[in-house]
């Protein structure tokens, strides 16, 4: 056995040691962490690109995700076309008390409407008050990253390509027909 006291005195020794080094703690509310790119903080809204496929509430886990929409008849695009329904948002919300932030409802989502924003202050002090409506869910997109830029090695995707021969052969198309006016 020790000294009595002996643990007491080297447990003093590691306060009066660590006393006078420099914390390395950073205070969080004065000083903002460095977040890495891409975090998941909360999910935002890019409500324009939803279609109500509802395809992220029946794919989610927990089962937060809300999402109510009527549907409204679209007039003819064309005389003589006919009338189409569509689906138009009523209701988006997101419960977070819920939430497991697995971000399975932003990879089934077929449109890109669902994005990781880094925001991760939004604390409330009611449990209730978590559900965030569309409204907060479309400010947080302002907070969403730009995506990392592509390869420059990659190939062109395959949208790109066909996009830019269509482009081309309208191009030769209207150059052909304007030689043709001139030449005539």
């Amino acid at each position: 056995m020790g000294v009595p006291g002996s643990g007491l005195a080297k447990g003093l020794a590691v306060t009066l040691r660590t006393m006078t080094r420099r914390a390395q703690t950073v205070q969080y509310p004065d000083a903002q962490p460095e977040l890495p790119p891409r975090t998941r903080g909360v999910i935002g809204l890019f409500e324009e690109n939803c279609t109500v496929c509802m395809l992220c509430a029946r794919e989610c886990p927990d089962w937060c995700i809300y999402i109510d929409s009527h549907k409204e008849t679209v007039p003819a695009a064309v005389p003589g076309g006919r009338e189409r329904s569509r689906n138009v948002l009523d209701r988006f919300a997101i419960d977070f008390a819920l939430c497991m932030y697995c971000g399975i409802c932003i990879e089934v989502c077929p449109f890109d409407a669902l994005f990781w924003s880094p925001e991760f202050e939004y604390a409330e002090t009611d449990i209730q008050e978590l559900t965030h409506e569309r409204d907060k869910l479309r400010e947080w997109m302002w907070t969403v990253p730009e995506p990392p830029a592509l390869d420059p090695a990659a190939e062109e995707p395959k949208e790109i390509v066909a996009a830019r021969k269509t482009a081309e052969k309208l191009a030769a198309q209207q150059a052909q027909e304007q030689q043709k006016e001139e030449g005539a």
